[in-house]
């Protein structure tokens, strides 16, 4: 009976122990600063929605994950619940507007509205593609 109390008492100190590391490294992992990141690709944003449209799949194994800095019209920009999405019509598809969709940091949501119109450069995270636009997360503007 000893033996078994033992037993339990160490299982239950190591789940505990397990516990407060996964907690201190994974879940308490602190999230990459993307307006500081290095961008990995500039490109102009007519040039990365073709290439998604016409080679979806090589495209994303070369800027999925990566931080992008892109150069474009800027044509709207959306408020979607408390996003601020900066969108950037390139091509008109079957069920209308397609290109970027930039989803931007909540210290650029007030900036961006200045923008829209004209030409400007955003740095962010690229996601994917949806079959209709390029998707790029965490985005900030690029002086």
């Amino acid at each position: 009976m000893k033996k078994v109390l033992k037993l339990s008492l160490l299982v239950f100190v190591m789940g505990l122990v397990a516990l407060v590391l996964g907690y201190k490294f994974i879940y308490n992992k602190p999230h990459p600063d993307f307006e500081k990141a290095k961008s990995d690709f500039s490109i102009s944003g007519a040039e990365l929605f073709s290439q998604f449209k016409n080679s979806s799949q090589q495209a994303a194994s070369r800027y999925n994950g990566k931080v992008i800095e892109i150069k474009a019209l800027l044509n709207h920009v959306e408020t979607p619940d408390s996003l601020t999405v900066a969108v950037f019509i390139l091509g008109e598809g079957m069920f209308g507007d397609e290109g970027i969709r930039c989803t931007m940091l909540p210290n650029y949501r007030k900036d961006i509205w200045t923008y829209e119109g004209k030409e400007i450069k955003l740095k962010g995270y690229c996601t994917g593609f949806n079959e209709t636009d390029v998707i790029i997360e965490s985005c900030s503007i690029v002086q």
